[in-house]
């Protein structure tokens, strides 16, 4: 999509401040309000304070698994942490909900439930001390933007659901189109004799048992027939009435409507390939693949210590000519994985690999641990379930709106 219509759609929705909104502004614009930094307290967390009496939150994550840690005071005095009873929930895109509940460890509370990522949530603080309930609520959101579904649909951002794939792992290589030995056919005469007609022409289409010859013997001056042995195109013509056959090449007849891809394979990929292994041929010049599988290879090596493939090429339809350069897709290996992602959707965020999940019509990272590769799919071992919508087509549109926003990882 060009830059001119991406701004002219951003500029048609909403007086051009609305049509995204940045995950720091789910509530209201970013573009007429300045956020406050929350009050940090001595330990770098967010300060939550009722009159006198306050908390302190965390999250600590220096040689452990992210993990609240709490600090309470009353009237600026430290509070033993076995004193409070401190729930924390947060409530994550999607309404999933993590339970989280605190003891006293030293001189601070700490979280029973690691905090995964991405740390994008809201807030919720209940805690009670000498018999008086606080309770504070707040967004802590990143990663997350708001896009209207119908501005997603006009920047053409495409989704799909996290599930199962099949991966086809495969090597790329070159060749060219060639003829099969058995291609050719040299058209001569059993004897010697006048050539009284020839009845075919250089380029004819002929088909098998077709008339190509008449000649006339020089010892019996019979005449005699000679007719196509196979089906093809005359290549070469070598005869012209009046003359003796002799004992020579008469006409060459070429049969095209298969041909086979030559695919030179280099010796760090030729143990990769297994037996008759399946075959994607794109032809230069041409749109459309073909399907087809490794027949066999020819004896030796190039001068360059390439192995030379065979696969072969349907060309029924006449369209391709021995000669043309290719490239190859050659499959040496395929496996089932229980989750998937394309990834054309592969984001960086922070020093992670992301996708974006979409719910509604927010967007949010989805923080992944990625396996094996091969064609457009990923393998997904952990960081999103099975289901999640995740945009594909377009995913840097989301990124941008979120570096955009500003959006911080706030400890």
């Amino acid at each position: 999509m060009n830059n001119r219509l991406f701004i002219f759609l951003f500029l048609c929705q909403l007086g051009a401040a609305s049509a995204l909104v940045p995950s720091s502004a789910l509530a209201e614009s970013t573009e007429t309000t300045v956020e406050v930094e929350p009050e940090k307290g001595p330990h770098r967390g967010r300060m939550l304070r009722d009159g006198d009496f306050a908390v302190e939150l965390s999250i600590f994550e220096t040689g452990v698994p992210p993990e609240f840690r709490l600090w309470v005071t009353n009237e600026e005095k430290p509070v033993p942490p076995e004193q409070v009873e401190l729930n924390i929930k947060l409530i994550r895109l999607g309404e999933q909900i993590d339970d989280i509940n605190f003891k006293a460890e030293g001189d601070y509370l700490r979280g029973d439930t690691v905090i995964y990522e991405p740390h994008s949530f809201v807030v919720s603080v209940a805690a009670r001390y000498r018999g008086k309930t606080y309770t504070w609520e707040y967004d802590n959101f990143e990663g997350r933007t708001l896009i209207e579904e119908k501005v997603a649909e006009a920047m053409e951002i495409d989704t799909e659901f996290v599930g199962a794939a099949t991966l086809h792992k495969t090597i790329k290589v070159y060749g060219k189109l060639v003829l099969p030995a058995n291609a050719k056919r040299q058209i001569q005469a059993r004897f010697e004799g006048e050539i009284k007609q020839v009845h075919v022409a250089l380029g004819d289409v002929v088909k098998k048992g077709q008339l190509l010859i008449t000649i006339e013997s020089n010892e019996s001056l019979q005449s005699n027939q000679i007719k196509a042995p196979i089906a093809g195109v005359i290549t070469e013509q070598k005869a012209n009435t009046g003359e003796q056959s002799g004992q020579r090449v008469l006409l060459e007849i070429t049969q095209s409507n298969k041909l086979l891809a030559e695919l030179a394979v280099f010796p760090m990929d030729v143990a990769s390939i297994r037996q008759s292994p399946p075959v994607t041929v794109m032809v230069n010049g041409h749109n459309a693949t073909i399907d087809t599988a490794i027949s066999g290879n020819r004896l030796g090596m190039r001068d360059d210590q390439a192995r030379l493939f065979l696969a072969d090429v349907d060309n029924s339809s006449g369209q391709l000519t021995e000669g043309m350069f290719i490239s190859a897709l050659i499959e040496i290996e395929t496996f089932e994985v229980p989750l998937a992602v394309k990834r054309v959707g592969l984001q960086t965020f922070r020093d992670f690999t992301v996708v974006y999940a979409k719910v509604g019509e927010q967007y949010e990272v989805r923080m992944l641990e990625l396996g094996r590769e091969a064609g457009e799919w990923v393998e997904v071992l952990s960081g999103i379930d099975a289901g999640t919508e995740y945009v594909t087509n377009n995913s840097y549109i989301i990124k941008a709106d979120i570096e955009k926003s500003g959006a911080s990882h706030d400890h």
